[in-house]
């Protein structure tokens, strides 16, 4: 196992750091030098002109980390002032004795105040909470946020913005918004996915310089999701390959009126590198829905029984782009919840799953926070505060894989780590992105991947084709502007 890969929570690292202590000899004071050094290591070589540090520090082991950091500052001839946040009589081992270097070095320290003058520092360190805030920040942590953003520099934060929840994501209160963070050990959840992906920044891990072995000893909550980790399922085709061996979806979805979610899908499928696809939409526009895009195959169906001979042909099922919750779509999802098929459920085919709970082990459910909490029966911002545990519950209730989206999707699929995948971008928050996703997990199906790990290179593709296609511009970027990169991204190997 390596840090830089697989994540964890506050639990975990703690282990790992009492492990370091007792198994390996490696002192607590040895990590917050090594912690200090390489904070500032990372610092000079990202800001290289920097001359004067203004560092933050709480009352606790965050604080001991930037103490370090300072007196190393000092000792290369750079201007350091420290202002300190809570009461630093009560700091303990090793962080007061990073505080009592500092002291007999004569660094400027003093404790923070609303109207002090920062003096025009060329970066701001955050060393204030750490990994072990679980509350609203105090008063006096969110004065010091607010001074630092008004200062106008960047930010770098030590192992966590403070206010932001290691284990979850969730701001508790203020955040600083920070250039860059550097985590220690493993990489934690919550600098990955809800608020934290928002003030995280650019997110480097220091390892401490732990032995790999110790890594081995602690599982993982979930693993960052690469594409690279699936690159085998793209690989190059042979020269005698037919379409039949590429798989047909069956896209359904798209009542009357909403004929371009489930046109999105299949286009989405088949620029993944779906050999056929089917989609299965209301009579009164499948005549004309592939009139943009011949190759979709159109039926118009009226009841359940007129998508049997297209069930027949299918390797995967996209149900729910543009279904609507009418009488139409609830009579073709009672139908297709019997099948055995694969099955890839967006949209309002999730709203229906809600109303009607099944479980399935075969399918991919895809909700982004709303439906997930329609399927919850609780609030999107319970769904928010802990979208690992959310998303848990999902796979848990219903069955099969869940891909939980929003910044920092979650895939929870069966027997295997969580998944997250902190690649995309805001621009993606637009009409019919959703409806694309389903159409790449789809595709990928239908070429014989497994579901769950369908789902992962899936969202991995699909938001690498976003930041792709962000980067003419994030706001006004549309979903079929992913399409060229999707066909692209599935052809690296080649």
């Amino acid at each position: 196992m390596h840090a830089k890969t697989f994540i964890y929570q506050t639990q975990q690292i703690r282990e790992i750091e009492r492990l370091a202590i007792e198994r390996f000899n490696i002192s607590a004071e040895l990590m917050m030098q090594r912690a200090g050094k390489a904070a500032l290591d990372f610092l000079l070589r990202r800001w290289p002109q920097a001359q004067h540090i203004a560092i933050f520090c709480g009352a606790g082991n965050n604080g001991g980390d930037g103490y370090v950091l300072a007196y190393l500052a000092n000792e290369r001839n750079l201007k350091v002032s420290i202002w300190q946040i809570g009461d630093h009589s009560q700091l303990k081992d090793e962080a007061k004795n990073a505080h009592d270097v500092c002291q007999q070095a004569n660094i400027n320290m003093s404790p923070f105040a609303t109207n002090v003058d920062l003096e025009h520092p060329d970066i701001i360190v955050d060393a204030m909470c750490g990994i072990s805030l679980r509350d609203n920040l105090r008063e006096e942590a969110v004065a010091a946020i607010k001074k630092m953003e008004r200062a106008h520099v960047p930010i770098f934060a030590i192992d966590m913005p403070s206010g932001i929840d290691a284990d979850t994501g969730e701001m508790h209160g203020a955040a600083p918004h920070a250039s860059a963070t550097i985590t220690f050990i493993g990489l934690k959840f919550g600098l990955l996915t809800g608020s934290g992906i928002a003030y995280a920044g650019e997110v480097i891990v220091s390892d401490l310089q732990l032995p790999a072995e110790l890594f081995s000893y602690i599982e993982p909550v979930a693993e960052k999701a690469q594409a690279s980790m699936y690159a085998a399922y793209l690989r190059p085709r042979s020269r005698d390959w037919h379409k039949g061996l590429s798989g047909h979806v069956l896209v359904i979805g798209g009542d009357e009126g909403f004929p371009g979610a489930p046109r999105m899908a299949g286009e989405a499928a088949l620029r993944v590198g779906a050999g056929l696809v089917s989609i299965a939409t209301h009579k009164n526009h499948a005549a004309f829905m592939n009139s943009m895009r011949p190759e979709l195959m159109c039926h118009g169906v009226e009841v359940p029984n007129d998508l049997k001979p297209l069930i027949e042909k299918a390797d995967v099922i996209v149900f729910g782009p543009g279904l609507a919750q009418r009488e139409w779509g609830q009579a073709l999802w009672e139908m297709v919840t019997e099948l055995e098929l694969p099955l890839v459920v967006d949209a309002d085919g999730l709203n229906l799953l809600a109303k009607q709970p099944k479980n399935h082990e075969n399918w991919i459910l895809t909700p982004h926070p709303g439906e997930a909490a329609r399927l919850l029966d609780v609030t999107s911002y319970d769904v928010q505060k802990d979208r690992l545990t959310s998303a848990k519950e999902l796979s848990k209730r219903y069955g099969g894989v869940c891909v939980l989206k929003g910044a920092g999707t979650i895939i929870v699929a069966p027997n295997s780590l969580p998944a997250l995948c902190d690649k995309g971008n805001p621009g993606m928050a637009s009409a019919g992105m959703g409806d694309v996703l389903s159409g790449v997990i789809g595709g990928l199906v239908a070429q014989g991947v497994p579901v769950g790990d369908a789902a992962k290179l899936g969202v991995c593709v699909h938001a690498m084709a976003g930041d792709l296609a962000a980067k003419e511009g994030e706001r006004g970027l549309l979903a079929m502007d992913l399409m060229p990169y999707l066909r692209r991204l599935s052809n690296l190997q080649q």
